[in-house]
């Protein structure tokens, strides 16, 4: 095919046959993926999938590999011009531990499995790009960077590619984040978040002392009905999710122990620091009425930021997939792009097939849109590789 564009408008034209060209590498894409998915990956503990992911890198042909003190697993696809770099991410861990069966299932367009989609697709792509740009004979004028990333989700915080950024020497032209769906997905900002942990502890003579009055779940509850009196603004977009509600042992026991897990999410930095702070002093409250102790943990969070939707790079994408007869799903990301334009480099996450059943053990994604998904993704690298994302000076 070819391989250099004088405009986007050039690389448009050469996609309607990409992903039937990009077919030709799917014994390789889903040997990885089968084998990157049934490896355990939880946050902290992803070892063992980066090693593999790098030895799958090696045999598809590359051999400029290597992990850093953070555990990430890093590859270099060299380009002619040693100068010019783009970063390709996959955060490795999910959200199974070791104990849940990770067995997949293939079927004729389908593969089922935990973690399957999020993000053992995003990881497999990466092991299986050395052989794909082999196979249609692409050579970029900019090196590839492919990172593996380790400690993305939950307590994770984003560690492994803050670490990776913080250390990096390279420039990037631009950076891209590759999650397994949904396809047609493009976030090109983040929204300012913090995830918490409310732990309610309540000594046991105490629950007894007024039965039916005094327990670890009322005292939550009452904090959970302040936390709903926060008053939260349309503009900026504001949310407080109440993901989960832990507390008891049994019908009969007095509960010494709850515990609440939920997000607040903001385009205001502002907003998301004033609902934090009006959670503390709730929550001080609350502690002194039951006597009890009350604990507020910040497990994650993030700075709202993020491109203009006129950015070249965002632009291109948005060609791409209309190009590719997708409609382009725009919306706030959490995930690693926001640490990257955090630091001031135009990115992007893009999906890459359809899903179903995210997060649940039957979490399934269709085969015949990957090749889809592929083609967006060669599209963009092209794209970035040709100047053609760069904002004008």
């Amino acid at each position: 095919m070819k391989t250099k564009f004088s405009s986007i408008e050039e690389i448009l034209d050469q996609l309607p046959e990409l992903p039937d060209q990009l077919a030709g590498i799917q014994e390789t894409l889903i040997a990885n993926l089968i084998m990157l998915s049934e490896i355990p990956a939880p946050t902290f503990e992803e070892a063992a999938r980066i090693k593999l992911q790098l030895q799958r890198m090696v045999e598809c042909g590359l051999h400029n590999v290597s992990t850093d003190e953070a555990g990430n697993g890093v590859g270099i696809i060299r380009g002619k011009n040693p100068k010019r770099n783009i970063l390709l991410v996959a955060h490795a861990d999910s959200v199974y531990s070791e104990k849940a069966d990770h067995t997949l299932s293939v079927r004729a367009d389908e593969i089922i499995g935990p973690g399957v989609s999020d993000n053992s697709l995003g990881m497999a792509v990466l092991a299986t790009l050395p052989s794909m740009l082999e196979t249609l004979g692409i050579e970029f004028d900019a090196n590839l960077i492919l990172l593996g990333s380790t400690k993305g989700l939950g307590r994770g915080n984003l560690d492994g590619l803050r670490f990776f950024m913080e250390n990096n020497r390279l420039p990037f032209d631009a950076g891209i984040c590759i999650e397994g769906a949904q396809l047609g997905r493009l976030s090109y900002t983040a929204q300012g978040m913090f995830r918490g942990l409310i732990s309610c502890k309540l000594p046991e003579e105490l629950a007894w002392q007024r039965v039916g009055e005094n327990s670890a779940i009322i005292a939550l509850n009452d904090v959970i009905n302040r936390i709903l009196e926060i008053p939260v603004p349309r503009r900026p977009k504001t949310s407080i999710v109440l993901g989960a509600i832990r507390g008891g042992k049994s019908y009969n026991i007095m509960a010494t122990q709850s515990s609440l897990r939920f997000e607040v999410r903001s385009d205001s930095a502002e907003i998301v620091e004033e609902i934090q702070k009006r959670i503390n002093d709730i929550i001080a409250d609350i502690a002194s009425v039951y006597n009890a102790d009350i604990h507020f943990e910040i497990v994650s969070s993030r700075e709202p930021g993020g491109i203009d939707i006129g950015h070249p790079l965002v632009k291109s994408c948005r060609s791409v997939m209309e190009k590719l007869g997708l409609e382009p799903n725009i919306s706030p990301s959490m995930s690693e792009v926001s640490e990257l334009i955090g630091r001031g480099l135009p990115a992007v996450t893009l999906g890459i097939t359809e899903a179903s059943n995210l997060h649940d053990l039957d979490e399934t994604i269709r085969i015949k849109p990957i090749y889809t998904g592929l083609a967006q993704l060669i599209a963009m690298l092209f794209a970035i590789d040709g100047g053609f994302c760069n904002e004008p000076e």
